[in-house]
């Protein structure tokens, strides 16, 4: 009985290492690593969620599902470093300077933007509020993962809280009535006098030297802000026009903070300067511009102007200004004005994993990085590319073959509507 007990202890042991090394070899496909060159013919491995081989002579482990993915195109999942999907919310009209706000207690993970955005291949987002305040909170960095809740899909921090940065914005949206500002002066105003107090109030804790009677009455704004000043959360900077850009050189010189600016309609006009700030930037490639009169000055030379200077750039869609299932657009946008593949291909990837400080994990498909890339049709930069299928973390997230996942790619009655009802099955009445 004992060695029949034995017997079996071992059958589900050996089973278990069997199921827990099961493997998925992608083979034949052009695989585009941004950590090096393209690789023909190439396979990638993926195993538990993670990258476990990728190159042009890979051998497939003996217990691998194989695909066959020749013809096809391989690279890693796309980050959007500014996006509105989920719906978030963060400050409210009271004030125009409020760090406390969280959009992590705002976002819908039903939201049919989430869907979207896999069907554009993008597997990791920042989620943000809007740029109607000169600081609307905490920003959330999500992973497109299947998730019942934000806390499921959210990237957490190594003491397991969630990982996210902080918006700010200047130039024209904050100036409102009063208590907002009236004027770009009086905006950067304000702004430094809240870094200051969050100054003053990190120096008391600091003379408290963990005497609880010493310390500082709890303020949560003020807490978000020495998070800021202190680099562990970065700032992303809503900024458009020349000297708006400028401004927030100056103010990240004078309190010290991390910052990437987003959108930067007028880059052009100050690439040297971005540059020598060493400050990233993320770009949004609009081809029908308008709207907003401080972005009139936009350009597509914006992508080129900051490459030569030396300045990191990535993209961005501000999902629904751009729409997430026509990401790629962008980098091919900027190819077009005359940014190289290569860098346009880093600016959907790796460039702003950089800026979310999650470049260890995602950004490149190398060894040990999460499985999170995409199956294209054909070269990224064409306007005939479609995107096949997406996955993350070893998941396949979306598939074009898929009817439901098909219908949110190409639109259609229902397609974005959880609740209806994708095939139309006849109408009866009183149903």
């Amino acid at each position: 009985m004992k060695r029949l007990s034995a017997l079996v202890s071992c059958v589900f042991l050996l089973h278990s290492m069997a199921a827990f090394g099961e493997s998925t070899a992608f083979v034949g496909a052009t695989i585009m690593p941004v950590s090096g060159e393209p690789i023909e013919n190439g396979t990638l491995v993926i195993e538990d969620g993670k990258i476990s081989a990728v190159g042009s002579n890979v051998r497939v482990p003996r217990n691998a599902d194989v695909v066959d993915v020749a013809g096809m195109v391989i690279i890693p999942g796309l980050v959007d470093t500014h996006s509105h999907i989920g719906e978030p919310a963060g400050a409210d009209r009271s004030s125009p300077i409020q760090p406390e706000a969280r959009v992590l207690d705002s976002i819908n993970v039903r939201d049919a933007g989430f869907k979207r955005a896999l069907a554009g291949g993008i597997t990791t987002a920042n989620l943000m509020s809007g740029s109607g305040h000169l600081m609307s909170g905490q920003t959330v960095y999500v992973k497109m993962r299947d998730g019942n809740s934000i806390e499921t899909v959210a990237y957490k921090k190594d003491d397991g809280s969630v990982d996210g940065g902080m918006k700010m914005a200047n130039g024209t949206n904050p100036r409102r009535d009063a208590p907002f500002p009236g004027t770009r002066g009086k905006s950067a105003a304000l702004v430094r006098q809240k870094y200051v107090a969050a100054q003053e109030y990190m120096a008391k804790i600091e003379r408290a030297d963990g005497d609880p009677e010493k310390m500082p009455e709890r303020d949560l704004a003020m807490e978000a802000l020495i998070e800021v000043l202190d680099g562990e959360r970065v700032v992303h900077h809503h900024t458009h026009r020349h000297d708006d850009i400028l401004t927030v050189l100056r103010l990240q010189e004078e309190f010290g903070f991390r910052v990437v600016l987003h959108h930067v309609s007028e880059a052009h006009r100050v690439a040297e300067e971005i540059a020598a700030a060493n400050v990233p930037v993320s770009l949004i490639m609009i081809d029908s511009p308008g709207g907003k009169l401080e972005s009139q000055y936009i350009d597509f030379e914006n992508a080129p102007a900051l490459e030569r200077a030396g300045v990191n750039v990535g993209f961005h869609t501000d999902d629904y200004i751009s729409d997430s299932r026509l990401f790629m657009r962008m980098a091919a946008l900027g190819v077009r004005a005359g940014m190289t593949r290569k860098t346009a291909l880093r600016a959907l990837t790796l460039a702003g994993a950089e800026m979310l400080d999650l470049d260890d994990r995602i950004g490149t498909l190398e060894r040990g990085k999460d499985a999170d890339f995409v199956i294209l049709s054909g070269d990224p930069f064409s306007v005939y590319t479609r995107v096949q299928e997406t996955w993350v973390e070893g998941v396949k997230r979306f598939d074009i073959d898929d009817s439901d996942d098909r219908a949110v790619a190409e639109g259609g009655f229902g397609a974005l509507q959880p609740s209806v009802i994708h095939e139309f099955h006849g109408y009866e009445e009183g149903h």
